[in-house]
């Protein structure tokens, strides 16, 4: 195996194309990289990052099992929950996939307030229509850091 050092990379053309084995990988711009992804389309790889996620439990103990770009988790009372990030978004118009419970339990999340440092949430128990702590919750957030 060989190792091969460099500051940069050019092309021979004016074409900013690196290939890596048979992938393509395309700088369109400054702070901005696109891979080929399946097929022929390209993905933007900053865009196509989680900017933050955590795994947290809200049933017995209301502790952080791991996170990352989260500097902390509040409770805020029966199934309210609140994060912080370490780094904020750029606006509050990130998407929040989540998820919550253990059991089956038709447990769903919903989000109050959004900012660009902070969200809140709260899981509900469907069937009694009532806030519920529950283990086994998570929340990804998707968009773009500021």
């Amino acid at each position: 195996m060989s190792t091969l050092v460099v500051d940069t990379l050019t092309g021979k053309s004016t074409a900013t194309t690196l290939t890596i084995g048979s992938t393509p990988v395309v700088s369109a711009s400054a702070n901005s990289l696109t891979i080929r992804g399946e097929g022929s389309a390209q993905t933007s790889v900053q865009q196509g990052l989680a900017k933050a996620w955590i795994k947290f439990d809200m049933s017995s103990s209301f502790t952080t099992e791991d996170s990352f770009n989260v500097s902390s988790l509040d409770d805020d009372g029966t199934g309210d929950f609140g994060l912080n990030f370490s780094n904020n978004m750029s606006n509050a118009n990130y998407s929040a996939p989540a998820s919550a419970g253990e059991d089956n339990a038709n447990v769903l999340t919903n989000f109050g307030t959004v900012s660009t440092s902070s969200m809140d949430g709260q899981t509900r128990q469907t069937q009694a229509n009532a806030a519920s702590d529950k283990a086994n919750n998570s929340v990804c957030i998707l968009g773009d850091l500021a």
